[in-house]
């Protein structure tokens, strides 16, 4: 029987990894399959880019703390064919906007940050759709594994079936359906191979390869499984490095900053403003001598706005609700993520007993096995029966892989709620 097993696993290798083209196939481990996604994926290069253009407004400029400089020339005439130009340069800066200036260069600031927390969640959300649909073939490849295996054991029914009957030790009703039960397995073997072609086309769109029909072969067999995560020290890692906790931290005190630029337009505004001008005027007839004439001219310029319509007031009404309406998100936000910690977290423990469990269910089922074929030799177990056990090991392989995968899942969650995903790197 064991013979017949490793033969059938190899079958499994030979069709799952296509081994004839492996040297043309890419093989990666977890990390590497990562760092591909994160460099070539399409979606992040989106994001990536929309934080450049926040990054790119974070200037002194943009805030208004620079001078702004114009040139300005002209050259005409009129139709006494005198002709005039002049040129000038001329200066303006904000000296002084009730704090406006220094309050929008924060703000640009935060903007920036979230634009950078921003790509960090986008990351963050690719890392775990990696690793899970990583994971995921892991699990698919086990059940293909698993049926690849009864196929083996029906295959062996048959085997012995077919001896018996030609030995008139059986009927040929029981050849018969020993026959059913191997094509029913086989075709199951060959409907998995179908889940597993669609993760292989999943995984080649997260690393945006250009065949998303490529095999990619992992190196990974198993489901490697953290069981040690502590729920305290993932609360206290949630609420310092979770990012939608930072955004909403960071959207609130825009939302402050934003009441203190409405706020600076009741002060006073002092401005200055400086230029040096040359302007020239030629006489084509008459006596009168060509014009020249250059100077500097500057300026500073105090104003305070008294009436605005109570626009104003308004404005400030309003920003106060938003800081209130931030307030309400931020809180909502650090809830939302308390207890999807929790209740991951749970999830999480109750797979991990599970586990155990299943682990100890196989055993006996891969035990069960071995003396009902034996005892199916020795005809002293029906078909029937022993098709019952073999089911029974089936079942048993299938919960466990699907438990392993369930508590992966649960471990990715948090993790990524806790900031901590890119350990997986």
């Amino acid at each position: 029987m064991s013979s017949v097993r490793i033969n059938d696993f190899v079958l499994v290798v030979l069709i799952v990894f296509n081994l004839n083209n492996i040297n043309a196939q890419e093989v990666y481990d977890l990390s590497r399959f990562i760092q591909t996604g994160l460099e070539r994926n399409f979606a992040l290069q989106v994001v990536r880019n929309n934080e450049e253009i926040a990054e790119n407004n974070f200037t002194k400029g943009n805030a208004g703390m620079l001078p702004t400089i114009a040139a300005t020339n002209r050259f005409g005439g009129n139709v006494s064919k005198n002709t005039a130009g002049s040129a000038g340069i001329d200066l303006g800066m904000t000296i002084f906007k009730g704090f406006q200036v220094k309050n929008t260069y924060q703000k640009l600031g935060l903007l920036s940050e979230v634009g950078g927390l921003n790509t960090q969640m986008s990351i963050e959300n690719l890392i775990a759709q990696m690793v899970t649909e990583y994971n995921y073939y892991i699990q698919q490849v086990t059940f293909y594994q698993n049926l690849a295996y009864a196929v083996s054991l029906s295959r062996e029914r048959v085997r012995i079936d077919e001896e018996r009957y030609l030995l008139g030790g059986a009927s040929k009703l029981e050849l018969l359906q020993s026959l059913v039960y191997l094509n029913a397995d086989s075709s199951r073997l060959a409907r998995q191979n179908e889940v597993l072609r669609s993760s292989q086309i999943r995984l080649n769109k997260l690393i945006a390869s250009d065949n998303l029909g490529e095999t990619i072969i992992l190196e990974d067999t198993l489901i490697q499984i953290n069981e040690n995560l502590i729920y305290d020290d993932l609360l206290q890692l949630t609420l310092a490095y979770n990012t939608a906790l930072q955004i909403a931290s960071k959207n609130l005190v825009i939302s402050e900053l934003d009441y203190k630029i409405i706020e600076s337009r009741s002060y006073p505004y002092l401005t200055l403003s400086s230029g040096y001008g040359y302007s020239y005027t030629g006489y084509l007839s008459g006596d009168e001598d060509n014009q020249h004439s250059h100077g500097m001219d500057y300026g500073l310029t105090l104003g305070i706005d008294i009436f605005d319509g109570f626009n104003r007031r308004r404005e400030r009404s309003n920003a106060r609700i938003e800081i209130e309406n931030e307030t309400n998100r931020y809180n909502d936000v650090e809830q939302e993520v308390k207890a999807d910690l929790l209740n991951i977290y749970f999830a999480y423990e109750n797979n991990l007993r599970l586990l155990r469990l299943e682990e100890q269910n196989l055993e006996v089922a891969k035990e069960n096995l071995e003396i009902a074929l034996e005892r199916y030799k020795l005809g002293d177990l029906a078909g029937l029966e022993l098709r019952e056990v073999q089911k029974s090991l089936l079942d048993a392989e299938e919960r466990l892989i699907s438990v392993k995968y369930q508590t992966k899942l649960a471990e990715i969650s948090l993790l990524q709620i806790s900031g901590q995903i890119m350990d997986y790197m």
